[in-house]
């Protein structure tokens, strides 16, 4: 039986690192906010919130936003962000399978590339939805399979396989899990794909940054340490994968956001 309890303390650790990346993340969440179509004096709820990136842009249009994250390392620095940018936002460490908010409490809950990350999925989506007002929106952003970081992930399951009844990340970018996840719950699901530009000088420096920021990457690189030979396998393959999205000194990072209303009673 899967102790999730430790699947989730270890995820803590892997992703204690991940602050760097907020500089490309925040290019990302404009585009949620929009998409989402919140306005001012809206509640908000961002869930799995890293750094603060999406909660703050939130914060930043006026919206009265509330922000959780499993991980104490990312929510100290989300807190730090929030005092730089002299924004208020309530950042809260939590987990997504069980928020510490009332039921109905918030116009929008939103997730840029977070709750895809909660090893149960229909345990998140059904906490997510709970703290949601009926008529409230629903909006997060995900990684599709098919692309570069749902790719990514599966090279790295392919090293480091999920332990049993830990759902891989990436189902969250496929649309058809989407509707059958959100289910019978919400009307009215859009769908739109994006991209940002993840600056790099080469393939070889975006693994290298990869290999020191991405939790589950440097779990991989520690653990074929003992190994040279696959080691250098696992990094040539990923310096292959980054090489089909290089373009312009930058790394073309395409993701998934979807948008639905709660329905009433």
């Amino acid at each position: 039986m899967t102790d999730y309890d430790l699947v989730k303390n270890k995820a803590k650790k892997l992703w204690s690192t991940f602050a760097p990346f907020e500089t490309v993340t925040g290019l990302a969440a404009p585009e949620l906010v929009k998409f989402s179509g919140l306005k001012a004096d809206d509640k908000i709820l961002d869930v799995g919130c890293g750094t603060g990136v999406a909660a703050l842009t939130a914060a930043r249009c006026g919206a009265k936003v509330c922000a959780s994250d499993l991980t104490p390392e990312l929510i100290e620095r989300a807190k730090e962000n929030a005092k730089i940018a002299q924004l208020e936002v309530d950042f809260k460490l939590a987990d997504v399978e069980d928020l510490p908010y009332k039921n109905n409490q918030f116009d929008f809950v939103l997730s840029q590339f977070g709750h895809m990350f909660a090893p149960r999925p229909t345990i998140a989506i059904s906490e997510m939805l709970r703290v949601l007002k009926p008529g409230g929106i629903i909006a997060f952003s995900t990684w599709p399979p098919e692309l570069l970081t749902g790719r990514l992930f599966s090279l790295v399951g392919k090293y480091a396989p999920p332990p049993e009844g830990v759902s891989p990340p990436a189902e969250w970018g496929k649309e058809s899990i989407i509707r059958e996840r959100l289910g019978n719950h919400v009307e009215n699901i859009i769908f739109q794909k994006s991209e940002f530009l993840n600056p790099a000088l080469s393939p070889n420096h975006m693994r290298q940054f990869i290999e020191n920021y991405i939790g589950p990457v440097k779990a991989v690189i520690s653990m074929l340490e003992t190994d040279p030979n696959k080691l250098e396998i696992f990094r040539e393959e990923i310096t292959v994968l980054l090489s089909e999205y290089f373009r312009d000194n930058g790394v073309v990072q395409t993701y998934l956001m979807t948008r639905a209303k709660k329905l009433y009673g």
